[in-house]
């Protein structure tokens, strides 16, 4: 058993690579417009996951809770692809909380590496969620990471 988690683990960080390089490409290709309505769904789906008793099984319904990873990545990539870009917006930004939160805590530097390319992303977007002044920066940045985000 003490070899077959590390195994599983690594399979479930591959998964976890391959969706997020096509999620950063279409988190490359938004406007501006787009990203700072992306970085609102994200602060929202991560301050809600971390809301949740398991944050990692975000978006799983009840009945699959003993699966070995929750159901929500697959929901937020599946709706990343959505020609309609509210849809799509919406799934890139669970995507990213629910991946957030399942690498968050790992013990394997493999899963470690995948979770310290998840925060790049969100620290663009919580840049992108305080452009203004320094000083609204500041403040916006403070709530931000008080709003349970960063939890």
């Amino acid at each position: 058993m003490q070899l077959l988690v590390p195994v599983v683990a690594f399979i479930r960080c591959l998964l976890i690579d391959r969706q997020f390089r096509r999620i950063q490409g279409s988190f490359d290709a938004l406007p501006q417009a787009a990203r700072t309505r992306l970085s609102t769904l994200t602060l929202r789906e991560i301050g809600q996951a971390a809301a949740c008793e398991f944050p990692h099984l975000y978006g799983t319904p009840p009945t699959a809770r003993y699966l070995p990873w929750g159901l929500g990545t697959a929901a937020g990539y599946t709706r990343a692809g959505s020609d309609n870009p509210e849809i799509a917006l919406r799934g890139i930004a669970q995507w990213l909380a629910v991946a957030y939160h399942e690498t968050k805590d790992s013990p394997y530097a493999f899963v470690q590496a995948r979770h310290r390319q998840l925060l790049r992303v969100v620290k663009e977007l919580k840049d992108v969620h305080g452009s203004g002044s320094p000083r609204e920066q500041e403040d916006t940045a403070e709530r931000w990471m008080q709003s349970g985000a960063a939890a």
